[in-house]
């Protein structure tokens, strides 16, 4: 970053500690004049492909019945996007939130709430919190080798008294809870290439348990680990040995199922989601590269032998080879009592040029509710209609049962990159408050082919995060020091409130919040006892400019971790997505740059808010009252505490969850961009950080997992 000149610049030194301000690149990661389909309603079928009825396992829904999962033909090619049924399965008597501990998935629950019953660490003893262990796996890179640089952001997994991770290089280490002492180590000797992304990157592993396990047989417990390069592993939970009866030796090849514009793996860097019988698989993708990419499909596998029991596709049938994405690169939620599974769908190829997908694409950028069992659209709310800003919904839906007007509603909440939080009936997608749709900027005539969606949908409650009516105000410590640069990049870049479209002239757009901003994969945590959601958002104002093909090819540069300039072959236009900084890497806006926030789930009112962690860079520490840009989320306990990394400061921290008050702090390895851990093990509580890092924050990356108890 140009911060490096200014740090050396003598003339400068004096104002180091005042100014030393780097913004991260952009965090997007789609690892990849339309209404939204109306919840539980049945579009009609120009929107949609036909809907499969067939019984056969397995099955590819709509379409017609796919082969089995060794075959070459796999029927992902003419799969397309279901008829929403409204039609509920028969429920069974599950609980939403378990009845005991519980953090054996990427979201702590399936529910995704985030949430430990345990009380042993309070708000009254958590400063008493001290470091207990910590284990280093020794797979990291800062690039500077031969190895691309790592990105680490799994959620430790508790199960099978054994503490699961996945590192960024592709192996699984099963962990003693109590000491960090190595059961077993499994490696995939995957390729250490940046296939698809611009980093080695991994979210962790996931589990399952068979309900009734056979006594002397191995695999009754099984670790999953995917790899960027398509490739499904699973492992004896107790011994770390492959599952020979599960697929080709205990290797899933996903990419043979890749059958459709194929540019690139399906990669597999978000767990699978694991309920019941199913392993249910989305896939990650190459951001901004290609207009024509392979569509958005999901898999539900058979957990032992991994089987394809069921095939989605999120795009209609005709014209998914001249689009693409509209993948689920993150994770999923499971209400197991209801038989649904959330799919958080993105948004399709290319991400900021529609004029190759001009029909109505209902199920993309939306959150799509399907039938665990056959993976049938039950409904689909989309959250942006046409999207041409990457705004693809990038986490998992939090479930949650709430009281609104004296009635109780079993709700979910979708949060967005656009600091929206939208709440509905998770059983048929109504909105539990008003979500309205309202008038939105239109083009200025500079895109050729673009068509632009007349309204989107503005949620009423909770408020918006952010205030994306406006632009920003300016920081005046940047402006002065740069010398007036952001206030004249300000007036060069046009902006009509939030949904203002890409364009050609001038600077571009100035998009707040675009793909860095709002609320990114770590998701909402929710205190199921206060009825408080939980959710941390980043403040960033960045520029989309479109180039037509000749300019672009003339003017393009280098691209950084999710920076710069990209290409969208197959486009009549490249792109560049920038962030508002001045000469020296300060952000043009005013802070804060990060918060923290406590909403009331009753009343939709926010309860209080703050901001979160500091920004920090090369050493020194801005104000805590600027906050930090964040990745990861948080996890919430009964105790009262919410604990979260996610800063650039590398710290992990304690919060009060009745007034948002700091707690506690401790300085990990590197920014610890994962969601934490909260676990029981031989009566004690252990709350397990993992500090890998991400180049988008800073230039510091990790290979630390630290587990922290009260003495």
């Amino acid at each position: 970053m140009r911060i490096r000149s200014f740090c050396r610049s003598a003339p400068f030194a004096a104002l180091t500690l005042a100014v030393m301000v780097a913004l991260p690149p952009a965090i997007a990661q789609n690892d990849t004049a339309h209404p939204a389909a109306t919840p539980g309603s049945i579009p009609g079928p120009e929107q949609h492909g036909p809907s499969s009825t067939d019984s056969e396992q397995p099955h590819s829904n709509a379409g017609r019945a796919s082969s089995a999962p060794g075959n070459e033909q796999s029927g992902a090619a003419d799969a397309g996007a279901q008829l929403p049924s409204g039609s509920l399965p028969t429920p069974k008597p599950i609980p939403l939130v378990p009845t005991h501990a519980v953090w054996n998935t990427f979201h702590g629950q399936l529910n995704a709430q985030k949430y430990s019953p345990l009380t042993q660490i309070t708000a009254d003893n958590v400063r008493s919190l001290v470091k207990v262990w910590e284990y280093h796996t020794g797979d990291v890179s800062d690039g500077s080798g031969k190895l691309p640089t790592s990105v680490w952001s799994a959620t430790p997994i508790f199960a099978n008294d054994t503490l699961y991770i996945g590192t960024p290089f592709y192996r699984v280490v099963a962990l003693e809870p109590a000491t960090g002492k190595v059961k077993w180590t499994f490696d995939s000797k995957s390729t250490l290439k940046a296939l698809t992304q611009p980093a080695l990157k991994n979210r962790g592993v996931a589990y399952w348990e068979a309900a009734n396990p056979v006594a002397g047989q191995p695999c009754q417990k099984i670790v999953y680990l995917g790899t960027m390069d398509a490739q499904l592993f699973a492992m004896d939970a107790d011994t770390g040995k492959l599952c020979r009866d599960f697929a080709n030796g205990g290797v899933l090849n996903v990419d043979q199922w890749n059958d459709v514009n194929n540019k690139y793996p399906l990669s597999l860097l978000q767990p699978p989601t694991v309920a019941g019988n199913h392993v249910i698989l989305g896939w990650a993708g190459k951001d901004w590269a290609y207009a024509e990419a392979p569509p958005g499909t999901v898999f539900s596998l058979d957990p032992q032998t991994g089987k394809r029991q069921w095939s989605f596709a999120t795009l209609p049938p005709k014209i998914a080879s001249r689009t693409g994405t509209a993948n689920v690169w993150t994770g999923m939620s499971v209400d197991e009592g209801l038989g649904l599974v959330y799919l958080p769908v993105s948004s399709p190829s290319p991400n900021y040029w529609g004029g190759n997908r001009t029909e109505p694409i209902p199920l993309a950028t939306s959150t799509t509710a399907l039938n665990l069992e056959t993976g049938e659209v039950v409904w689909s709310r989309q959250w942006v209609h046409h999207d041409i800003w990457d705004y693809d919904i990038n986490s998992a839906p939090t479930l949650m049962d709430i009281t609104v007007d004296g009635k109780q509603i079993p709700a979910l909440m979708q949060a967005t990159k656009m600091g929206f939080l939208f709440v509905v009936d998770r059983r048929t997608g109504k909105d539990v408050w008003p979500i309205e749709e309202r008038k939105v900027p239109g083009g200025d005539g500079s895109i050729q082919g673009e068509i632009y969606a007349p309204t989107q949908p503005f949620p009423i409650r909770p408020a918006p995060l952010l205030d994306q009516s406006k632009k920003p105000p300016i920081w005046w410590v940047a402006d002065a020091l740069g010398l007036g640069q952001c206030s004249r990049l300000w007036k060069s870049l046009n902006y009509a409130g939030m949904y203002s479209p890409p364009t050609h002239k001038d600077s571009g757009v100035l998009a707040y919040p675009d793909s860095a901003g709002g609320v990114q994969w770590g998701g909402v945590a929710f205190d199921p006892r206060g009825k408080t959601a939980i959710v941390n958002f980043s403040h960033v104002v960045q520029s989309i400019k479109l180039y037509p093909r000749k300019e672009y090819e003339q003017r393009a540069a280098g691209s950084g971790n999710e920076q710069g300039f990209y290409p969208q072959e197959g486009a009549p236009y490249g792109m560049s997505l920038d962030n508002a900084l001045n000469w020296l890497g300060m952000p043009c806006w005013k802070p804060p740059f990060g918060e923290i926030a406590a909403i009331d789930m009753t009343t939709g009112d926010i309860k209080w808010r703050r901001p979160i962690g500091a920004s920090q860079k090369w050493g020194f520490y801005m104000p805590e009252s600027m906050g930090s840009v964040t990745i990861g989320g948080p996890a919430v306990t009964a105790g009262g505490v919410i604990f979260i990394g996610a800063s650039m400061d590398a710290k992990v921290r304690a919060y009060a969850l009745a007034d948002g008050k700091e707690l506690w702090s401790d300085i990990v390895q590197a920014p610890a961009v994962a969601n934490p851990a909260v676990y029981e093990y031989k009566g004690r509580e252990y709350v397990a950080f993992i500090a890998g890092g991400n180049t988008i924050l800073k230039d510091q990356v990790g290979d630390q997992v630290a587990v922290y108890a009260l003495p």
